[in-house]
């Protein structure tokens, strides 16, 4: 199950979810450091993340998608753009809640889990986040969640059922 994916071979677009500055202050004044949480995916069930830190925010960014395409997973997602079953992915004190919709209702998500399902091609879907709302955690436990995702047959496979 767990093969490894290929960047190269995808046809990946990167998004920004959120940026983030730190100041350090030093004898002439304030450093400044960033860091970018990038969501990276195909539209049509490939996505990963990737956090890369830098003093400025363009190199940030690069090394974000870098990472991301490390991080590549492969997400079930069945005719009507939407998820198999309901789910819940947990990371810390962040709980995302992932519910499948029917066509046409669209991404009902807030802002970090949002980027994840357009990323994904995941055009139909309700969440919400439980507890944490911060982007990290809710990338996090978005992640926790999918990867948890079988297929039907997958699952009808496991139980022993031929039709």
């Amino acid at each position: 199950m767990s093969r490894i994916i290929n960047p190269a071979e995808l046809n990946l677009t990167d998004r920004v979810v959120h940026i983030g500055r730190v100041a350090k202050v030093v004898k002439g004044g304030r450093r400044f450091s960033f860091s970018a949480l990038i969501v990276v995916g195909d539209g049509n069930g490939h996505v990963g993340y990737g956090l890369g830190k830098a003093n400025e925010v363009p190199e940030a960014i690069r090394k974000g998608v870098e990472q991301a395409k490390k991080n590549l997973i492969k997400v079930p997602v069945n005719q009507n753009q939407t998820i198999p079953f309901e789910i819940e992915g947990k990371f810390g004190a962040g709980k995302l809640l992932m519910i499948p919709a029917s066509a046409g209702t669209g991404v009902i998500a807030g802002g970090a889990a949002r980027a994840i399902f357009e990323a994904a091609g995941i055009n139909n879907i309700l969440s919400k986040c439980l507890g944490s709302n911060n982007p990290h955690n809710v990338i996090k436990a978005a992640f926790a969640g999918l990867r948890r995702l079988k297929t039907p047959e997958e699952i009808a496979a496991r139980r022993g059922i031929t039709e």
